[in-house]
């Protein structure tokens, strides 16, 4: 663990470690298809991350902008990732803006496996 104010770190493996990802790979996978930017410039996983830069992480609800306070390379808990960041982030949506209301027609009928599908995709959301 590299904590010194000049250190460098690999941005897949430091997002990996201040857990925006649950795993390495899918850190590696959203650097690739372009969902992460470093500094307002889209990164490759090997692009380096230092203290100060600024981290954009586009997820599938929501946009995390963070600053990078500590270099850190390998995953630690949570409070102490949590030392490593400063979010910038505005608050998520709340559950009743992103959830789309399922309506069905009254007198339609028993649901189809699909509007069963749909529901149960709502209700766990």
């Amino acid at each position: 663990m590299s904590l010194e104010v000049g250190a460098v770190a690999r941005v897949d493996r430091w997002l990996w470690a201040v857990r925006l990802f649950p795993t390495r790979t899918a850190a590696t996978e959203a650097c690739r298809a372009g969902h992460v930017r470093v500094n307002r410039q889209s990164a490759k996983p090997a692009t380096p991350v230092r203290v100060g830069d600024e981290v954009v992480v586009r997820g599938p609800n929501r946009e995390r902008i963070v600053e990078v306070t500590k270099i850190i390379e390998r995953r630690v808990g949570a409070p102490i990732a949590a030392t490593c960041i400063v979010d910038h982030s505005p608050p998520p949506p709340r559950r009743e803006e992103r959830l789309t209301p399922f309506v069905r027609d009254p007198g339609s009928g028993r649901p189809t496996k699909r509007d069963r599908r749909e529901l149960d995709r709502l209700r766990r959301s």
